[in-house]
């Protein structure tokens, strides 16, 4: 194991989210340039945890793509394997922000740098030095990042490293539901951790109750770790035959969910690059779940993501 010298390794999409920050005096929504993006997310949270993480992706060589390189530098992301491209621009998402804090997605994607990463700019050294490698279906939605998705994928299954997948549904990304449904499926098959939420396990099985949705999926998929976010009301983990249930934190005023379930998921992996994989335990489940549940409830309280992560000693703090 002397050569791990990353605990994780993510692909897939780097993006600035535009999320409403209020109104102008003539009464228009203003929008913040949050960088963002799902796998970048979860490795700002790995990082605040004190792990050493590294970011495989494209931006445009534009303004926008030269602060998300500044950001994850800044941050604390190893971003010597992010490509800047300077035919293509940066991808961009707007965040329309319900009172409750939940959200909708605009995307200016057509194409987006995310979509433009190649299998040839994949590096096989970088994955080789990680314990774990994360990756999701946004960047399966064109055939050539597809194509660098599976290659890492693939290359991370048949070397031994970890593989945690998070589906991160996004239907107005997708040509048809079929093919998304498509792409989740192969994610699910090459996977030994799982972050679903609550709507996307539905999407795949089919099945309005939750808890025989998981028990459909287990039984389905070898995965080693399943774990199904249900937004405010909590978290399950289906492990070894173990179904272990933690409820959600309340917070009074949320103010954007935007990497929650991310910040979710990094904190999972957190547990297991500290406690493994083999052998844990309900309480362990427990311990997990409530530390990943806290994580998420924090950063509802603030905008954006990878700069709004919480630390450690905050989220100890809260628990």
């Amino acid at each position: 194991m002397s050569n791990k010298t990353v605990d994780v390794v993510a692909l897939g999409e780097l993006l600035i989210d535009f999320t409403m920050n209020g109104q102008s005096n003539q009464g228009n929504p203003i929008f913040e340039a949050n960088p963002g993006g799902a796998p970048c997310n979860v490795l700002a949270i790995l990082n605040k945890l004190g792990k050493k993480v590294s970011f495989i992706g494209k931006v445009g060589k534009d303004n926008f793509g030269k602060q998300l390189k500044d950001t994850l530098d800044e941050v604390g992301i190893d971003s010597s394997h992010l490509v800047m491209d300077e035919t293509v621009m940066t991808t961009l998402a707007i965040v329309h922000t319900a009172p409750d804090g939940d959200r909708s997605f605009s995307f200016y994607r057509k194409p987006g740098a995310d979509m433009m990463l190649t299998a040839d700019e994949v590096d096989e050294t970088v994955l080789d030095s990680a314990k774990i490698f994360h990756y999701g279906t946004l960047s399966m939605t064109h055939p050539g990042v597809e194509a660098a998705t599976r290659k890492a994928v693939e290359y991370a299954g048949a070397n031994g490293i970890l593989r945690s997948f998070d589906p991160n549904l996004r239907p107005p990304l997708w040509d048809s539901l079929e093919v998304a449904k498509e792409k989740i499926t192969y994610g699910l098959e090459h996977c030994d951790i799982l972050k679903i939420s609550d709507n996307e396990l539905e999407f795949m099985t089919g099945c309005a109750d939750l808890e025989k949705a998981a028990r459909i999926l287990v039984e389905k998929y070898p995965i080693k770790l399943v774990n199904v976010t249900l937004g405010k009301d909590g978290s399950r983990s289906y492990y070894k035959g173990k179904e272990v249930f933690v409820p959600g934190r309340v917070v009074e005023k949320v103010v954007d969910t935007t990497g929650a379930g991310d910040t979710f998921c990094g904190s999972v992996l957190n547990y297991v690059l500290e406690h493994g994989i083999d052998e844990l335990n309900e309480e362990n489940l427990k311990e997990m779940l409530t530390f990943a549940n806290t994580a998420a409830s924090l950063i509802t309280k603030k905008k954006g993501a990878i700069r709004s992560m919480p630390t450690k000693e905050d989220i100890e703090q809260e628990l």
